[in-house]
């Protein structure tokens, strides 16, 4: 799959993409990532791409026509200059804080979607709007706060779906296992231990629980499930309603929380 990044900042994703194990991805080209300047399409000697807001304020804006611009590159180097281009355009996604937020679900669509995504990286005070009306598919947000740029939510989408394709993990399951995967019934992954089985920190030793050193898979398994959604009651009481709304919690399971005194309509 391909995705096109417009950014001012192109350099910023390049340590990004050599980094780490989802570099694999990028190596290997199962998301190929493509970075775009608007700047490279803006006009005069100082290739300007912002200026200042109609009705004044403080900042800059996010000029329409290097974008614009920039936007018809990329639909001719996809081959995609005519709407109907074979197996349908790329969306075209903004980052910004009106969007609807970055969640699992979403992530795996794109995840297993060949087309990809032409995402914009907003910077200074925001884009023309009437580049937003007439250009843009979709905006994401990645929570109720605001950053200085796109880039950031760019990569973070990015590394998301990277680590989603068959053969970047070193396990295949690893991510099967991750908080919110439907493997999970949408729950909190639980905790993690591993050697020494007794550390000695600032509250004293502390041990491994014993049930993780048994080698008895089963009770292993229950009780790694019994903390997830000691967990998910504990920090995310309303993804542990959408769970128990969709029907994903066992008898075990409610039984094990009625022992916890979770109550049977948990939210936050």
């Amino acid at each position: 799959m391909r995705f096109d990044v417009i950014t001012l900042f192109p350099e910023l994703f390049e340590p990004f993409f050599t980094s780490g194990i989802n570099r694999r991805a990028f190596e290997s080209r199962q998301v190929d990532v493509r970075l775009w300047n608007p700047r490279d399409f803006a006009e005069g000697n100082y290739r300007r791409v912002d200026d200042r807001p109609f009705g004044g304020g403080p900042g800059m804006v996010m000029m329409a026509e290097p974008l614009w611009r920039c936007l018809r590159a990329i639909r001719a180097d996809r081959g995609e200059v005519e709407q109907g281009a074979p197996g349908g355009r790329a969306p075209v996604v903004l980052f910004s804080p009106i969007g609807r937020r970055l969640d699992h679900a979403s992530v795996a669509d794109w995840a297993t979607d060949a087309r990809g995504a032409v995402l914009v990286c907003g910077r200074y005070e925001g884009i023309d709007q009437r580049f937003i009306d007439a250009c843009v598919d979709r905006q994401i947000s990645l929570g109720d706060f605001v950053l200085s740029g796109g880039e950031i939510a760019a990569m973070a989408l990015l590394d998301a779906v990277a680590r989603l394709q068959p053969g970047v993990l070193g396990d295949e399951g690893s991510h099967q296992q991750d908080s919110f995967n439907p493997a999970l019934d949408g729950l909190l992954d639980c905790p993690h231990h591993t050697r020494p089985e007794v550390w000695t920190g600032p509250q004293g030793p502390m041990a491994v629980p014993e049930v993780l050193l048994g080698g008895h898979h089963e009770r292993i398994a229950r009780y790694r499930r019994e903390q997830s959604l000691q967990l998910t009651a504990r920090e995310r009481p309303d993804v542990l309603a959408t769970v128990r709304e969709s029907g994903r919690l066992s008898r075990a399971d409610e039984a094990f929380l009625q022992q916890r005194k979770v109550p049977a309509d948990a939210r936050r």
